[in-house]
Protein backbone atom coordinates (compact mmCIF):
# COMPACT_ATOMS: atom_id res chain seq x y z
CA UNK A 1 0.00 0.00 0.00
CA UNK A 2 0.93 3.41 -0.64
CA UNK A 3 2.32 5.80 1.74
CA UNK A 4 -0.22 8.92 2.83
CA UNK A 5 0.16 12.34 1.87
CA UNK A 6 0.88 13.99 5.17
CA UNK A 7 -1.78 17.04 5.09
CA UNK A 8 0.09 18.59 8.03
CA UNK A 9 2.35 17.80 11.04
CA UNK A 10 -0.10 18.54 13.58
CA UNK A 11 -3.26 17.02 14.98
CA UNK A 12 -6.84 19.08 13.46
CA UNK A 13 -8.48 19.74 16.96
CA UNK A 14 -12.43 20.77 16.42
CA UNK A 15 -15.29 20.35 18.61
CA UNK A 16 -17.50 17.87 17.50
CA UNK A 17 -21.66 17.44 17.75
CA UNK A 18 -22.66 13.39 17.46
CA UNK A 19 -22.96 11.50 14.13
CA UNK A 20 -21.20 10.11 11.88
CA UNK A 21 -17.59 11.16 10.36
CA UNK A 22 -15.35 9.80 7.15
CA UNK A 23 -12.10 10.33 8.55
CA UNK A 24 -9.24 10.70 5.55
CA UNK A 25 -6.85 8.66 5.80
CA UNK A 26 -4.90 9.26 2.39
CA UNK A 27 -4.39 13.18 2.37
CA UNK A 28 -5.50 14.50 -0.32
CA UNK A 29 -8.73 15.43 0.87
CA UNK A 30 -9.27 19.85 0.23
CA UNK A 31 -11.62 19.44 3.43
CA UNK A 32 -9.42 17.76 5.93
CA UNK A 33 -9.70 16.26 8.55
CA UNK A 34 -13.20 14.78 6.32
CA UNK A 35 -12.88 12.66 3.58
CA UNK A 36 -13.96 14.57 0.10
CA UNK A 37 -13.39 11.65 -2.40
CA UNK A 38 -10.22 12.81 -3.73
CA UNK A 39 -9.02 9.61 -2.33
CA UNK A 40 -10.30 7.36 -5.85
CA UNK A 41 -8.15 5.25 -7.32
CA UNK A 42 -5.02 5.87 -4.57
CA UNK A 43 -5.70 2.35 -2.56
CA UNK A 44 -6.61 4.69 0.46
CA UNK A 45 -10.47 4.71 2.02
CA UNK A 46 -12.15 6.83 4.30
CA UNK A 47 -11.98 5.86 7.80
CA UNK A 48 -16.06 5.72 9.57
CA UNK A 49 -15.96 7.27 12.97
CA UNK A 50 -19.25 7.79 14.85
CA UNK A 51 -19.09 10.00 17.75
CA UNK A 52 -21.80 9.20 20.67
CA UNK A 53 -21.43 12.87 22.56
CA UNK A 54 -20.28 16.26 22.05
CA UNK A 55 -17.18 16.42 22.62
CA UNK A 56 -13.53 17.81 21.14
CA UNK A 57 -11.53 15.55 18.70
CA UNK A 58 -8.18 16.12 17.72
CA UNK A 59 -7.96 14.20 14.44
CA UNK A 60 -4.64 13.15 13.08
CA UNK A 61 -3.67 15.30 10.60
CA UNK A 62 -0.12 14.03 9.51
CA UNK A 63 -2.25 10.12 8.30
CA UNK A 64 0.81 8.34 10.05
CA UNK A 65 -1.40 7.30 13.36
CA UNK A 66 -0.91 4.28 14.77
CA UNK A 67 -4.73 4.80 16.61
CA UNK A 68 -6.30 5.61 12.82
CA UNK A 69 -8.14 8.77 13.00
CA UNK A 70 -6.95 9.90 16.49
CA UNK A 71 -3.41 12.27 16.72
CA UNK A 72 -1.56 9.74 18.78
CA UNK A 73 1.86 11.92 18.33
CA UNK A 74 3.25 10.20 14.93
CA UNK A 75 3.59 13.74 13.73
CA UNK A 76 6.43 14.69 15.52
CA UNK A 77 8.44 11.39 13.92
CA UNK A 78 8.24 12.61 10.57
Amino acid sequence: MPQPTTAQKSPLVQAMTPGTYHWCSGGLSKGQPFCDGSHKGTGFAPTKVEIAEQKTVAWCGCKHSANGASCVGSHKKL
